[in-house]
């Protein structure tokens, strides 16, 4: 009986490593995501500068 605890405590451990260590290889494909688009984010924030113009009449 204590063999088929030690078992099952180490059944959920593997089972909270495997999630963790699933939500931290999320968390680095959408921090190189955002560092791959940067560029691409700050150009149009720039032309959307630049097409902020008001016409007077």
């Amino acid at each position: 009986m204590d063999n088929d605890t030690q078992t099952k405590d180490k059944f959920w451990l593997y089972v909270g490593g495997t999630i963790l260590t699933l939500l931290l290889v999320i968390a680095m494909v959408k921090k190189s995501e955002q560092e791959k688009f940067s560029p691409i984010k700050q150009q149009l924030q720039e032309e959307k500068a630049l097409m902020n113009i008001r016409v007077l009449n």
